[in-house]
């Protein structure tokens, strides 16, 4: 693992964004140098999808309505499989959404299981059923494709026309399905995988527990099966269907091929829905099966159609059922998806020569060659740019608004077509009506750093190429090149387009390519570097900013955690006389407790953070929050999550005396016996106790295998603790086995430490014996409590939701959750006073990602 620190934290990060981009990029482009090899074969394509036979496209059609019923009747069959009811309706609403938000979302329709299920929720299935019943519908999906696969292989192999990208789809998709099945296996028995899983990640057993107690219905899932199978039929069909509105030697066999290949690499396609890895993998599939590459591409084209395209755009106009936020950003988000398409098209499709001639008169052929070029690139990039739009990003929509504007000037300027321009100025004007969604905004300065860098670099290296083309020797190109020339092929290797009849003749002239291509790389890499850096917030806080919220301690603290508030690891939110103190994880802004400042203004500054958060693509979650201030949030809709308890001791009535009592009284006096005493070492702590301090925390930290943690507790800081207050136990000879350390406590009356850690040859009975001799140093400083700490998952006596009935089932029952009890069983012997914490949220799918997030900011 140590290697994997020298990968840069973005790509570490989201290296599966990245790798599904580059795997859908490779395929597009797979298919693009596919298309326009093939160029002199488009126009017979255009003619052949002109002179399709319209009854069978209807035909066509009509089974693609009755394929997303069917989709609906799978999802029924697996929710019936575990008990739980839907509709034929809602099932088939449930698909037409995922299906639509599987294509803008990384892994497909995978991450999108955890959407638009609240429909269902009403209807009192559970959160856990519906993702049991999900999961089964996306294993049945896979295992259908596998049962229609192999026998469909096995003839033709014997056909000769299976090559190696097949067989590497089959075997991934058998890998992917037995591993499915073996890790299935695995939770319900709690097999090898499944404790190696649970000894990295002990939340998993949480879910896996729910996951056990759900069965499943053998008829229902059998027919699950059926209903799956029956979608692959339809596929199967429909290609057939292409065949006959084609008039291409229809044959079911072929069909069946072809649409097995097509779907595998649907499966193992990350991203856009298998966009380009589809099309590629079933044009050459049929080409394999002796169908020319025009016939191949049409069939290709017209079975899309059927499944991709039309499930597609009903999925959007799903959307339109209930107008909200999310619609205002599909709708621009479907339009690009199909601007780049018509791009792409556009430019591979012949155009319309008479337009052509005429625009000759107006500009040079140089010209209308780069817009082609403008166009396509554009077309690129607007795929992409689609799939980033649900995001809300305002620089995103500034993109995808130039390029809607530069594929508008390219379509006039490249063949007048004006079709394809009215389509992007209304993509345009949908854009401008939907400005008001985009409004995450990034650091000003970072992104007019990257883009006049980029400008910058971009208009020099376009001099240098110009004027390095325009005087170069004949010899290197053979080419005399004119200004037109000199512009273009300069502005086609800065943007790694290459020129086909661009050819170097001697390594010069190779050289000064590679020169313009590297140049061209780096300049449109650090545009990208400059983008995605002005999202990352900054990860520190000015000295003077934390000297400020301290002294706002003073004035309006009220907790024991409002110390780690203006700990080094935070971040400052402020807002006149209040601030909150906060930690960054992912998409998160953890904010530790509540506000502080005065109780009246908490809601106003609640309301500036999210809004704050809102802007910059974050979600707030608040960690912490006892019972008596939820009022605030309640107010605000947000949610909130049983977290543990905190447990306060009245020092006033705290006594050693009675039946309860006893445990402790034994180990103080046998502690006692043994020579040791408590010490109470007031600041400046001497360096020499300091250094033996020191020895006791790293002793601590290796014995229990842990790791320093911060955000609501600290860690071992030599000049933190050399001003603070500390408790020892030490022996005959002085030697230091356990301290405290006490720190400020902001509630009126109160008092708290932190740290508590001791050797491993400290006698048993220490920690009790440490905590009494503090109980009496805070009374003698006229201390009225003491906050003991908090104490996780524990005093959940009626568990109100799913999170909350999984949470007591862990507590009470998993072995790896037993520390948490015998820390509530050793807090409990000293009958401290019991307060509820709470984690705020706003929506319930954030639950999901709660377990890593807080993990991620107690890290130092």
């Amino acid at each position: 693992m140590k290697g994997f620190r020298f990968i840069p934290p973005f790509v570490r990060e989201n290296g599966k964004i990245i790798a599904s981009f580059i795997f859908t990029v490779f395929f597009l482009a797979l298919f693009i140098w596919f298309i326009k090899h093939e160029q002199g074969e488009l126009k017979q394509v255009k003619r052949l999808l002109i002179s399709a036979n319209w009854i069978w496209i209807s035909l066509g059609i009509a089974l693609s309505i009755a394929y997303l019923f069917v989709h609906g009747m799978m999802y029924r069959s697996a929710f019936f499989a575990i008990g739980s009811r839907i509709s034929i309706g809602e099932g088939t609403m449930l698909f037409l959404k995922r299906n639509f938000v599987s294509i803008f979302l990384p892994a497909g329709g995978v991450s999108s299981l955890a959407f638009f299920s609240a429909d269902i929720e009403k209807e009192g299935v559970s959160q856990s059923q519906i993702n049991f019943a999900s999961s089964i519908y996306g294993f049945v999906g896979i295992l259908s494709v596998v049962v229609v696969a192999i026998p469909v292989f096995i003839y033709a192999i014997f056909q000769g026309s299976i090559g190696y990208g097949e067989w590497f789809g089959l075997i991934t998709v058998l890998g992917l399905i037995a591993g499915i099945y073996l890790l299935y296996r695995s939770v319900i028995t709690k097999g090898a995988t499944y404790l190696f899983i649970i000894k990295y990640i002990p939340v998993i057993e949480v879910y896996a527990a729910d996951f056990r107690s759900n069965t499943i219905e053998r008829n229902s899932f059998l027919k699950t099966l059926g209903y799956s199978v029956l979608i692959e039929v339809i596929g199967v069909v429909h290609i057939y269907i292409a065949m006959l509105a084609l008039s291409i030697h229809p044959s079911i066999t072929n069909a069946l091929i072809g649409y097995i290949v097509g779907v595998v690499f649907l499966i193992i396609s990350p991203f856009l829905r298998g966009l380009g890895a589809v099309e590629a993998s079933m044009t050459f599939m049929l080409m394999q099966l002796k169908y020319s590459s025009a016939e191949a591409v049409s069939i290709t084209f017209v079975y899309r159609f059927m499944e991709f395209w039309i499930p597609m755009l009903l999925g959007a106009f799903s959307f339109l059922l209930k107008i909200n936020k999310l619609l205002m950003r599909i709708i621009p988000a479907l339009l690009l998806l199909l601007m780049g398409v018509i791009n792409l098209i556009s430019v591979l499709t012949p155009a319309i020569h008479s337009r052509v001639h005429f625009l000759k008169d107006f500009l040079p052929i140089e010209a209308i060659r780069a817009s082609n070029y403008f166009v396509f690139t554009a077309g690129l990039f607007l795929l992409v740019t689609a799939a980033f739009m649900l995001k809300g990003l305002r620089i995103t929509w500034y993109f995808a608004l130039s390029l809607c504007i530069s594929s508008l000037i390219g379509h006039i300027t490249k063949a007048i077509d004006y079709e394809e321009a009215i389509f992007a100025l209304l993509v345009i004007v949908i854009l401008f009506v939907s400005r008001r969604e985009y409004y995450i905004k990034t650091d000003p300065k970072t992104r007019s750093l990257g883009i006049q860098t980029t400008l910058l670099s971009i208009t020099s290296v376009i001099l240098y190429g110009t004027i390095g083309f325009y005087f170069l020797d004949k010899k290197h190109f053979n080419i005399d090149f004119n200004w037109w020339q000199s512009i273009r092929y300069t502005l086609e290797n800065f943007i790694l387009i290459g020129s086909s009849d661009l050819v170097p003749s001697d390594r010069f002239a190779r050289n000064f390519l590679w020169s313009i291509n590297i140049s061209g790389f780096f300049s449109i890499a650090f545009l990208i570097y400059a983008l995605i850096r002005a999202y990352i917030p900054n990860s520190g806080t000015a000295e003077e900013e934390l000297q400020w919220a301290k002294h706002q301690l003073d004035k309006y603290g009220s907790s024991a955690l409002d110390y780690f508030k203006t700990y080094k690891d935070k971040l400052i939110y402020r807002q006149g006389e209040s601030f909150l103190a906060y930690r960054l994880s992912g998409n998160f802004a953890v904010v530790l407790e509540c506000p502080v400042g005065t109780p009246e203004k908490r809601l106003e500054l609640i309301r500036s953070f999210d809004k704050y958060c809102s802007e910059n693509g974050l979600k707030s979650l608040y960690y912490r929050v006892s019972a008596n201030s939820l009022t605030d949030f309640e107010a605000l809709s947000k949610k909130k999550l049983f977290l543990g308890q905190e447990g306060i001791v009245d020092l006033q009535s705290f006594s050693l005396a009675g039946g309860n009592r006893k445990s402790i009284r034994n180990a103080i006096k046998k502690v006692s016996e043994n020579g040791y005493v408590s010490k109470t070492y007031t600041a400046p702590i001497k360096d020499n106790v300091l250094q033996q301090l020191k020895s006791v925390s790293d002793e601590w930290l290796k014995d229990t295998k842990r790791k320093e943690i911060v955000f609501s507790q600290g860690m071992f800081d030599w000049d933190e603790i050399k001003s603070q207050t500390v408790i020892t136990v030490e022996n005959t000879e002085e030697k230091i086995v356990a301290f405290l350390n006490l720190i400020p406590d902001y509630a009126e009356g109160e008092a708290t430490y932190d740290l508590i850690r001791k050797t491993a040859d400290a006698p048993n009975g220490t920690i009790d014996f440490i905590m009494v001799a503090m109980f009496e140093h805070l009374k003698l400083k006229g201390f009225k409590t003491v906050n003991i700490g908090f104490s996780p998952m524990s005093g959940i006596s009626k568990a109100n939701n799913i999170p909350e009935r999984s949470m007591k089932f862990a507590y009470e029952k998993i072995r790896s959750f037993s520390g948490y009890r015998g820390l509530r069983d050793a807090k409990d012997k000293f009958s401290p006073i019991w307060q509820d914490k709470y984690l705020i949220y706003n929506h319930d799918y954030d639950l999901l990602q709660v377990p890593n997030v807080l993990k991620q900011v107690i890290k130092p």
